[in-house]
């Protein structure tokens, strides 16, 4: 009897132990909203406590991280879309709720729904194929995101059957939409790398997209659309008295940016120890200190050149250039096939979209270039708006233009130069800043 209590005090101990602790504070910062997370670590814990946040569409305009030994600690200083502290208590709560589960992990669950997955060389018009062969096999898309980079192409559909409103299941159709989406998404010119897959449940659905692509290795491509002046400079340094490979990240601010690189740290086996993030204006500073899974840095200038690699494209997927287009209209079967067919007609190619249904609405975002990537034709937009009609399909903003080409060598030399400045008085900022130590001087 004594024994089994024991144990159940030990149980209720590591239970304790294990669960994050959270604290939301409005007061200690008068533009931001401070959110803490203690927890033991693990990998990936960094990646859901991100993901909390930026689902929430969030702004981290600030942030101090450290993971050493078995603990986690993280301060997010955070927005909303508006630039405003949070005070809404039902968001609040939220966070609280989710950051305090994360010790266990986060999976994101479609019920109801059959998702596909599809990579291949993009093209102007291939989307409009692709949902024409959908509403074909009588497939009705409930959610969708579409990614392109580097002249590759990555799509995750949620859809249902649309005479019973069910989940597909049957095997014999699941390979009739397999085998017709690969044919198109091969085209003439992909006859080998186009893939297709049928899955009944998948994880959070854009890091999925940033696991498909880089299993595309979009980042080893060369871009086929010009040079933009948003690119990322990272840089990537040892630090052999600590053991620690430090990076550096600078590129326009934005929603859901530290989620991006996060992910990408994380899928490629790295576990971040430090890093504190710095948002001026529009530019954001980010700094990793990070090794392998089993404690060692990177190891060779091959290894290096990727991950700077990785971490551009992975800030370059999101990135969407072009004309960004909002349609609100009752949803009906095909209607997807339609739009998309109207934009392949007027010769407009969707670099980056979003498909939602709510209720019997469609509410979808669609980032437009001409055929080879510049901006649209402002009198092209209103044509394709008239044809899909002025009240339903909107233009919400328009793509910055970058007049001159920089040469990313040179700059990421400059930068890597500049921003390295002092690693082992950062470390030191970082521990002063989460409260580990009384001094960072």
């Amino acid at each position: 009897m004594e024994r089994s209590t024991c144990m159940d005090e030990y149980e209720k101990l590591v239970i304790r132990m294990s669960t994050p602790r959270v604290v939301i504070d409005n007061a200690v910062c008068s533009t931001t909203t401070v959110v803490k997370v203690d927890s033991g670590r693990r990998h990936g814990i960094l990646l859901d406590a991100v993901q909390v946040l930026t689902d929430l569409n969030l702004s981290i305009k600030k942030a101090y991280i450290s993971s050493d030994g078995k603990w986690f600690m993280d301060v997010f200083h955070v927005t909303d879309q508006n630039r405003n502290k949070l005070t809404d208590e039902s968001v609040i709560s939220y966070i609280e709720q989710s950051l305090g589960t994360i010790h266990y992990g986060r999976t994101s669950s479609y019920n109801g729904l059959t998702a596909l997955e599809l990579t291949g060389t993009d093209r102007v018009g291939l989307l409009s194929e692709v949902f024409a062969v959908l509403s074909e096999l009588q497939c009705n898309v409930v959610e969708a995101k579409v990614w392109t980079h580097n002249g590759r192409i990555a799509s995750l559909i949620y859809v249902k059957d649309c005479n019973s409103g069910s989940p597909i299941e049957d095997s014999q159709q699941i390979d009739r939409i397999e085998a017709r989406l690969r044919n198109v998404l091969k085209g003439d010119n992909d006859i080998r790398s186009a893939k297709t897959s049928v899955s009944m449940d998948v994880i959070h659905s854009e890091r999925r997209l940033h696991q498909m692509m880089f299993a595309d290795r979009d980042y080893e491509r060369k871009p086929i659309f010009k040079y933009s002046c948003d690119s990322p400079l990272v840089s990537v340094q040892n630090w052999a008295e600590r053991g620690y490979s430090v990076v550096n990240i600078q590129c326009k601010d934005r929603i859901k940016l530290l989620f991006d690189v996060v992910c990408t740290l994380t899928d490629m086996e790295y576990v971040v120890f430090h890093a504190t993030i710095n948002t001026s204006g529009d530019l954001a500073c980010q700094e990793f200190y990070i090794r392998h899974k089993d404690g060692t840095p990177i190891s060779s200038e091959p290894e290096r050149q990727r991950v700077i690699q990785c971490l551009q494209a992975a800030v370059e997927r999101r990135a969407s250039e072009g004309v960004r287009l909002e349609l609100c209209a009752g949803d009906r079967q095909g209607l997807l096939a339609d739009v998309m067919r109207t934009f392949r007609e007027n010769g407009l190619n969707v670099t980056r979209a979003e498909v939602s249904t709510t209720r019997d609405m469609a509410l979808n975002v669609f980032y437009v270039t001409d055929a080879v990537g510049n901006t649209a034709d402002p009198k092209i937009i209103e044509s394709v708006r008239q044809k899909i009609g002025l009240n339903n399909l909107k233009v919400k903003e328009l793509p910055l233009i970058c007049h001159e080409k920089a040469e990313r060598d040179d700059e990421e030399v400059g930068v890597g130069g500049a921003v390295l400045l002092s690693l082992g008085s950062l470390v030191r900022r970082n521990l002063y800043n989460l409260g580990l130590i009384r001094s960072c001087s």
